[in-house]
């Protein structure tokens, strides 16, 4: 498409003047009478070497934090929580986190060989035989819960 020197200088008078594409392919249909699509405005603008203006960012309005909200225990006290990872640790078949009834933590894993591993956060942590025991129980609500 070939454009006039003055088709030119208006399309970058409308540019200068802050006009969108959208802006100048609906001028360039009403005053000369050419239809283009939002692309090959594009295109257009490119050939002619025009740069938009970039708009102007609206200042950020300072709003107020909202308050804090009151740290609640994720757990009760004396009670084994399991929860299973969204994404499995490498290697794992599943795996996740575990907090036992003294509220301890520690990383729970079951590797593709079938065998259940532990990593406390406190090294040589060993939870008692009835956490032991919770925690399988546990367990299993969770993989079922999860479909697995």
């Amino acid at each position: 498409m070939t454009l006039s020197d003055e088709q030119k200088s208006a399309i970058s008078q409308w540019i200068e003047g802050g006009a969108s594409l959208s802006e100048i392919q609906k001028r360039l249909k009403e005053e000369f009478q050419i239809s283009l699509t939002y692309l090959e405005t594009r295109l257009l603008a490119d050939d002619l070497k025009l740069a938009f203006k970039e708009p102007e960012p609206e200042p950020a309005v300072d709003q107020p934090l909202p308050p804090p909200e009151p740290e609640v225990p994720a757990e009760a006290p004396g009670k084994v929580t399991v929860t299973i990872d969204q994404i499995t640790r490498p290697g794992s078949i599943i795996s996740g986190r575990v907090t036992f009834s003294d509220g301890e933590k520690a990383e729970w894993y079951l590797d593709q060989m079938g065998r259940l591993g532990l990593n406390a956060n406190t090294p040589g942590y060993r939870p008692s035989q009835d956490d032991v025991m919770s925690f399988q129980m546990e367990l299993e609500k969770a993989a079922r819960g999860s479909g697995l």
